[in-house]
């Protein structure tokens, strides 16, 4: 059996397994545009690559929600470690831009430093069959808050090839060694995986469903979520940090520190997230403290000094995630419990599909000459998001608010 508390080993492990490849996604996310750049190519490509990523990550995703009625969740999980492993080595030693687009399309890199992955939808179900109604805002808010620790410090030692450089060793084989460590961080994530005990097939079955029910919430969630997610993939980490390097040439290591302490804010929102929510209710928590984060991406990019952006995006950080742990416990609230990993997996779908498109678009645009236009238009599709899921969704309450 899975439940229990949020001390219980399968939660614990999976809050480990978070932390490990999260570390993993905050190094990679500001090395790959600094990777690429080395190699000889531009923003457009750079787009390309992180386009490619997520769209990787929503078929592998799609694929999780089919198997995972028949399939033990535990062994996907360690499949997905694998892989992991797999596309650190295969970055490390890729070199030419269709080897590194092959890659990333079927590997697990992502460019985003949050939870758009394989893992994600797999992880959530089960920390939701461990925890009950009235604790489960708080375990995502836990998971949330190792997940965007661990990417904090993952963005910190971003600065650490710049550090090896300074050694002799070339800065190619300063930046391949990243790839090296993300993929020892798979190999690890698949030694704490193995950890958690196999689901039995009988269990399986009443525990993961495909949509039935709950498919007409599932739908419009989904639906809204891609919007989300597309305004998302116009400022993922990647490009905004090489919009940081171009707009005020900042360094590797100077980068690192900011997406440091951007991600150290955003992972301390998640407590009060879950405390927000426990006294407004989820959508409200969601929507109310989305829309500041919006306005804070525009008046950023439009900043005239670095020190105003880099104000107003810590600020944006510190309220941009609120909405994820809360998000996740409301798709996991409103439908049956054996529909969940189908309904993480079909919000989660459509949600990477809508990303994947964001990155090369964006990438398109800034090559072009309009290096602020991307954000610009992240930042008012979301706004527009938020105030559509509050219409829609207001009066469709979670049990505990009931």
């Amino acid at each position: 059996m899975m439940r229990g508390v949020a001390g219980s080993s399968p939660i614990r492990r999976i809050l480990v397994a978070r932390g490990l490849r999260d570390f993993g996604d905050g190094l990679v996310a500001v090395l790959l545009p600094a990777y690429l750049l080395a190699l000889g190519f531009g923003a457009a490509e750079v787009g390309a690559v992180a386009t490619l990523a997520l769209l990787g990550s929503a078929l592998m995703t799609l694929g999780v929600g089919v198997a995972g009625a028949r399939l033990d969740p535990r062994l996907l999980l360690l499949l997905a470690a694998g892989l992991m492993t797999a596309s650190g080595l295969g970055f490390a030693v890729a070199a030419g831009f269709v080897a590194i687009a092959l890659i990333a399309l079927v590997g697990t890199i992502n460019p985003s430093a949050g939870s758009v992955s394989i893992f994600a939808p797999l992880e959530q179900a089960m920390l939701t069959a461990a925890s009950p109604d009235a604790r489960r805002t708080a375990v995502f808010a836990r998971y949330s808050l190792v997940g965007a620790l661990a990417a904090a410090f993952g963005a910190l030692a971003a600065g650490a090839p710049e550090l090896l450089a300074r050694t002799g060793i070339t800065e190619m084989e300063a930046l391949r060694s990243a790839f090296l460590l993300y993929a020892l961080l798979g190999v690890a994530c698949f030694l704490t995986y193995r950890g958690i005990p196999t689901l039995p097939k009988a269990d399986r079955r009443g525990r993961h469903a495909p949509l039935g029910p709950s498919r007409g919430i599932v739908v419009k969630l989904a639906a809204l979520f891609s919007v989300d997610s597309f305004a998302g993939g116009l400022a993922v980490q990647a490009l905004l940090a090489l919009w940081l390097f171009e707009r005020f040439d900042l360094s590797l290591a100077q980068a690192g520190l900011f997406f440091f302490w951007s991600g150290v804010l955003s992972a301390f929102s998640f407590p009060v997230a879950a405390w927000l929510a426990g006294r407004i209710g989820l959508i409200n928590t969601m929507v109310y403290t989305h829309i500041p984060s919006s306005l804070c991406l525009i008046a950023a990019v439009l900043a005239p000094t670095v020190e105003w952006a880099l104000g107003l995006l810590l600020l944006r950080a510190a309220l941009s995630q609120m909405d994820v742990p809360t998000r996740t416990s409301y798709v996991m609230a409103v439908v049956t419990p054996a529909e969940r990993t189908a309904a993480a997996s079909f919000t989660a779908v459509p949600r990477s599909l809508a990303a994947a498109a964001g990155p090369a678009i964006a990438g398109a645009i800034i090559a072009a000459g309009y290096p602020t236009a991307p954000f610009i238009l992240c930042g008012v599709l979301k706004i527009a998001y938020d105030l559509a899921l509050l219409r829609a969704f207001r009066h469709i309450r979670p049990p505990e608010e009931l």
